[in-house]
Order: C-alpha cells, then sequence, then structure tokens
C-alpha cells in the first residue's frame, strides 16, 4: 500500500497603484510589491513633514533589502531591524540636510510563510483581511483617535470623520526610538489583503471596500477604488495593494510505502 498525499499550494497573486490624488503636488507615497517573495508593503511619507516623500522612499528600499529567507520568526526580525536601521537612517539625514527639521513615514506590511500571515507597522496605513466576504482590518492605527475609540471616549463612527483623525502617534523617523507593531494570522486560500495608505480610506467606506474586493477580480477593484476616492477629491495621495490566494497546481509528494494495517 503506498500513501499518496496531494498538496494544494497558495499562489499570492498582487495588483498595486499608486496615485497622486487631486490636491497634492508630489507623491509622498512609496510601495513595494515583491510577490515572488510574498512580501508587500505601503509608506506614506507624513504629510506635514519636510520631504516626506524621501523617508517613504527610504523606507521601501530598506524593506526591499531585507532578506525574505529562513524561518516567520527570522522574516519578523529582519524586517524588524531593517525599520529601526532607516529609522535611524532617517534621523541622520534630516540632521545633516534638513538642519534637524522633522521628517517621516508610516509602514505597513504584509508577509506571507506558508499559511501564515503577518503584519508589520507603524502608523496609521492599514492592512485588511477578506474572507467570506466579510472585511477585518488587522493593522490597528497609531493615532490618538484610535486611542480615544481603544478608551472608549468616542465610537469608531465618531472616530470616522473626526477633525483631528489624521494626528499620528507613532511614525518611522520621527523620533529615536521606533516601536513597530506585529499581528500574526492565518492566510487561506480565496483571501484577499488589502494594503493601503489613509488617502484610501478617508475617502471610501469599509463597506464599499468589502462589497468591491467581494465581487470583483483583484485587478478590477483597485481601478474601481482608486477611481472612487479620485472622484470623490482625493485629498491625499493614495496607494493601493491587492494580494489573492489562488489555487496552484497540484504537487505530489514522493510515495511512501505504508505497512499494513492488521486487525
Amino acid at each position: 500500500m503506498k500513501d499518496i498525499t496531494v498538496r494544494r499550494p497558495i499562489i499570492w497573486k498582487s495588483v498595486h497603484e499608486t496615485n497622486i490624488g487631486m490636491v497634492r503636488k508630489i507623491n509622498e507615497d512609496s510601495i513595494l510589491s515583491t510577490p515572488q517573495s510574498q512580501f508587500w508593503a505601503v509608506a506614506d511619507g507624513m504629510g506635514g513633514y519636510e520631504a516626506g516623500n524621501v523617508a517613504s522612499n527610504m523606507i521601501v528600499a530598506s524593506l526591499e533589502g531585507c532578506s525574505q529567507q529562513g524561518s516567520l520568526n527570522q522574516l519578523v526580525n529582519n524586517i524588524e531591524n531593517c525599520l529601526i536601521d532607516v529609522n535611524r537612517r532617517i534621523l541622520e539625514y534630516a540632521d545633516i540636510m534638513l538642519d534637524g527639521r522633522t521628517l517621516g513615514s508610516t509602514i505597513v506590511s504584509l508577509a506571507i510563510k506558508g499559511r501564515v500571515g503577518v503584519c508589520l507597522w507603524v502608523g496609521d496605513s492599514r492592512l485588511y483581511r477578506l474572507r467570506n466576504r466579510q472585511l477585518l482590518q488587522l493593522s490597528r492605527d497609531h493615532s490618538q483617535i484610535e486611542e480615544q475609540v481603544q478608551q472608549g471616549y468616542i465610537t469608531p463612527e465618531q472616530a470616522e470623520n473626526h477633525p483631528d483623525s489624521n494626528v499620528i502617534t507613532r511614525a518611522v523617523g520621527a523620533h529615536k526610538k521606533v516601536y513597530v507593531d506585529i499581528n500574526v494570522f492565518s492566510a487561506q486560500l480565496g483571501d484577499v489583503f488589502l494594503l493601503c495608505s489613509d488617502g484610501l480610506y478617508n475617502m471610501v467606506s469599509k463597506g464599499e471596500l468589502a462589497s468591491t474586493l467581494a465581487r470583483l477580480p483583484i485587478d478590477q477593484a483597485r481601478d474601481s477604488l482608486m477611481q472612487l476616492a479620485l472622484d470623490r477629491g482625493a485629498g491625499d495621495n493614495v496607494s493601493i495593494i491587492l494580494v489573492k490566494g489562488e489555487q496552484g497546481s497540484y504537487t505530489q509528494r514522493p510515495e511512501v510505502p505504508v505497512s499494513p494495517v492488521h486487525e
């Protein structure tokens, strides 16, 4: 008797786009999409700071050179170390090139190993997961408003249109120490992950995000969400990465003889 185990690998396909929006003069967002390494990131340069695009570009360049090899724990450590190092280099750049003025950037990243996903983030760029038509935010905003929501002072509904919603409490490059949050979760066949800057979710509601991702292929969903944000005025840069788990080709393990079972 022979045991033949059929594996159902997941192929993670992705699409992306970043747009200057309808108001800003430069795009301070930077994105990284490396489906071959199963790693994606969105960095949003700080709108009110000097040279936010420099900070976001430095972060993405650092993450692009970050090793994706090894175990999940090693990958997490590598990404965190990259963010700590680029935080230091952004501070040095600001001190030398900008006379000590502050520049910074948010970052949200997604890495997938097997059927496990991990999100590392700083700031209010977000990661969502659509599963069974339900949209779940996997990151939590580092913002004054989110802290008030967590403490029960205001409701999530009140937070959506709060005038201080863009005031964040963490950013890479803004302080000598950077604190990176981590969330580990399952990644299944059919899951759709959305990484985005606040330029998207400030223009498009969570319900609209969910319905669009549920009914359209990811390339059409990307185009639809971007157009919706632009049609509504897109007062900030808009960046979108969509990642979907699709069934790959079946693979077969080597045949292993199995001893008969005697009753």
